[in-house]
């Protein structure tokens, strides 16, 4: 696929997926049409960069559909001022998106060579305020923090506490909560000390976090 194919793919998405699911936010808008999605995408499927799909990435672990990846951008609100934690670098692409509108943003990811990839994509478009990680950060990475938005790029059945601990006041939380086929996006906000607003923003479907705590069980 050439530049002015890609260009309109970049365009296409904005239009008929991201716009479509709801995201308003021109912020978010002019960064989904800058940034260059098919840098992030392993070569074999750049001429799916833009579609409708949750795009492989290698390590059996996968890109999120746009369409989501604006919703979440949408639903942090991010400020010039924030610290970021992600949880599943992935791709990069997701912390590369963030970078251009917090201070700084650690993402974190279980696999080496998915952190390895991600810095290597990130490093190529310039991004100075990335800090990419390699462990298993499925209850929490607390290292940096406190954080101003977390961004769990990944379902867990349950929230660990670590990460809800992690947010400052007035901080912001996205997960997709729960298993299959109940799946639920949450905005968790940190009110006060021991106070966490919980919101439900749309049901959707993403893979489950690596390493993620298994749902309580009850036996009879």
């Amino acid at each position: 696929m050439n530049s002015p194919d890609l260009g309109a793919a970049r365009f296409n998405m904005l239009l008929n997926q991201v716009r479509a699911w709801d995201v308003a936010d021109e912020r978010v808008l002019e960064l989904l049409s800058q940034m260059p999605r098919e840098a992030f995408v392993p070569p074999a499927y750049r001429n799916i960069a833009y579609a409708d799909l949750m795009v492989p990435i290698g390590h059996g672990q996968v890109m999120l559909q746009p369409k989501l990846e604006g919703r979440f951008l949408q639903a942090l609100a991010l400020k010039a001022s924030d610290v970021v934690l992600e949880v599943g670098a992935g791709s990069g692409y997701m912390a590369a998106l963030m970078s251009r509108l917090a201070a700084f943003v650690t993402t974190v990811d279980v696999i080496p060579e998915l952190a390895e990839y991600a810095a290597l994509r990130l490093a190529e478009q310039g991004m100075r305020n990335v800090r990419v990680e390699t462990g298993n950060a499925a209850g929490g990475w607390p290292d940096h923090g406190p954080y101003d938005a977390i961004m769990i790029s990944g379902a867990l059945a349950q929230l660990p506490q670590g990460f809800l601990n992690s947010l400052k006041p007035g901080g912001r939380l996205v997960v997709v909560r729960g298993c299959r086929p109940a799946m639920q996006a949450m905005l968790i906000t940190r009110r006060g000390e021991a106070d966490w607003h919980h919101e439900a923003l749309f049901e959707t479907d993403a893979p489950t976090l690596l390493h993620a705590r298994a749902p309580a069980t009850f036996e009879f």
